[in-house]
């Protein structure tokens, strides 16, 4: 079964990460459903019913997005309030009980940034830790995430292209 890509990047044409990783994904439309939430939104609302059946739809899921103020972007946010509600994504009724679950998202600084000691003091799992214990609660397959570091002043043409494989390997082993 396909895996379900949902994306949500404010701005994601100048996103050199974040275009090439969908460009890349649609090479590939046999495994890989690319959902864009800001193509989804219609005048500032989802269609919730329409995005339950879409995730239905697909054993796996990976959400897709920059780190936003060391969280997900809004529209992720809301799309993730909105969707994932008592009684489908939890409760009586759970449809992601079991779903695999997985991050794709790219950092804009270096990885050394997210460490201990770093500018940030935490790391990049530590600040994706409310992600786990979500999906944890939901009892989905939470398989963590692979990111892009440095994507602000390090995301030259080799590294990105580097990136892609890796990308796709992490989406494929979950």
């Amino acid at each position: 079964m396909k895996t379900l890509i949902v994306v949500a990047h404010p701005n994601l044409n100048d996103s050199k990460v974040n275009a090439s990783w969908l460009k890349e994904l649609t090479k590939y439309p046999e495994e890989f459903y690319v959902h864009n939430l800001y193509d989804a939104e219609e005048q500032g609302e989802f269609n919730i019913l329409e995005e339950q059946k879409l995730v239905e739809k697909y054993d796996k899921l990976i959400l897709q997005f920059p780190i936003y103020w060391f969280n997900c972007s809004p529209l992720m946010k809301k799309w993730l309030d909105e969707v994932f509600l008592a009684g489908w994504a939890y409760g009586d009724n759970n449809r992601m009980k079991n779903r695999v679950v997985g991050l794709i998202i790219t950092a804009g600084i270096k990885e050394n940034s997210y460490e201990r000691f770093g500018k940030y003091k935490y790391t990049l799992q530590e600040i994706l830790l409310p992600f786990q214990v979500t999906f944890n609660y939901m009892e989905a397959n939470y398989k963590g995430f692979y990111a892009f570091y440095g994507a602000e002043h390090e995301s030259t043409d080799s590294r990105i292209k580097n990136s892609l494989p890796e990308m796709l390997k992490f989406i494929r082993k979950i």
